[in-house]
């Protein structure tokens, strides 16, 4: 059976994209499903042919993308490809209207790290597939989105239930967003990393 190539992309400001990279990458290497190329930092890897790559998956924060790179990305997808993004994804390239419309959605606010529930919305969706209810210690990313995303899971923050993981299409392709994995530590969390796992598959277009 062929393996599934993995382009893993960290870097950027704020979070400790090192410690977050390391364990996505741990854990996306555990899995016997995948192949996994890590590039940190240079985001004209997007402006590169990644016609070998079947998902991508994105940890970032700020910064600035250039027209070809965020073309190279998009295109990358539209043609049938999956995009995982982590966290600090939506709040990436805060300039660019369409990466927040690829994303789905843009950060907002954070309340401050703690543990919180996060309620499964779908247990039937193969990502979240036979979850229910689960706690995380970890930060919490309010979210403005887009209604038309697909929420999988919610956690509250003052009364009021926000997106924590959600899908969406574009063009041909499948893009997931988890808003788990602030930091090295969250990230081990064994939900973060069973919805990684299957957040990429699925992107992948492979489950």
């Amino acid at each position: 059976m062929a393996k599934i190539k993995v382009l893993q992309f960290a870097g950027g400001e704020i979070h400790d994209w090192k410690g977050v990279g390391d364990e996505v990458e741990a854990t996306l290497k555990e899995d016997s499903e995948f192949e996994v190329t890590r590039v940190n930092e240079d985001l004209n890897v997007f402006t590169t042919d990644l016609s070998a790559y079947d998902a991508v998956v994105f940890h970032y924060t700020v910064g600035s993308i250039t027209d070809a790179q965020r073309d190279g990305l998009f295109n990358f997808v539209k043609s049938g490809k999956g995009f995982v993004g982590i966290h600090s994804a939506a709040d990436s390239f805060r300039d660019s209207p369409e990466f927040r419309d690829f994303i789905g959605g843009y950060f907002v606010t954070h309340p401050r790290y703690r543990s919180y529930q996060v309620s499964v919305l779908d247990d039937k969706h193969p990502i979240t597939e036979g979850l229910d209810e689960f706690v995380v210690t970890d930060e919490q990313y309010i979210t403005d989105y887009d209604p038309r995303v697909n929420v999988l899971a919610t956690g509250l923050y003052k009364g009021k239930a926000y997106p924590v993981i959600w899908t969406k299409s574009f063009g041909k392709g499948k893009i997931c967003y988890n808003a788990l994995g602030h930091d090295a530590n969250a990230c081990k969390n064994m939900y973060f990393k069973l919805t990684l796992v299957r957040g990429v598959k699925w992107a992948a277009a492979t489950a």
